[in-house]
């Protein structure tokens, strides 16, 4: 059957049919058999690389939004910083001149309150210089007149005495 002649140089009719039924059963248990799980495998793994490259673009989407979201916090972390530390530099400056305020108004007080003390000072020197004054004229004065004086009278002499003296200069 499947011997050929080459003698005579023909083909067999019948063993052509048998090869070509042969051949076709073959190609359908092929079909059956390999040919779905293949296209499958192939048409799964083509899948799969479309759905790597379409993640791998979402996902360098994300980092791009992700790189711009970062930045744009670092930028405003970076305002709210100099913000800070301009308000700082602000209120240190208040502060600042606040202190230098309240020196100058102590300053300005404990010269006002020096010079009223000096004030007083003088009044109580020259009052008690007036006292000493009056006590040793009263005492020159009756020694040299040996007569005693009324004090009141001489009280009055003296301070008569002094005011001219604080008009002349």
């Amino acid at each position: 059957m499947f011997s050929y002649s080459v003698v005579g140089a023909q083909l067999y009719v019948g063993d052509m049919l048998f090869v070509m039924l042969t051949f076709l059963v073959l190609m359908w248990l092929i079909k059956l058999v390999a040919w779905k799980p293949v296209t499958k495998m192939m048409q799964d793994r083509s899948d799969k690389i479309v759905n790597d490259i379409d993640s791998a673009k979402e996902s360098r989407t994300k980092a791009a939004e992700l790189a711009q979201k970062r930045q744009a916090e670092l930028d405003k972390t970076r305002d709210d910083a100099n913000r800070i530390i301009n308000n700082a530099k602000q209120t240190g400056q208040r502060q600042r001149e606040q202190i230098v305020e309240d020196a100058r108004n102590e300053a300005s007080n404990l010269k006002s309150s020096a010079e009223k003390d000096i004030e007083q000072q003088r009044q109580e020197a020259l009052a008690n210089s007036r006292k000493d004054v009056a006590s040793l004229s009263i005492e020159i004065a009756s020694k040299i007149i040996s007569k005693e004086l009324n004090e009141d009278d001489q009280k009055g002499l003296v301070d008569s005495y002094i005011e001219g003296l604080g008009k002349q200069k």
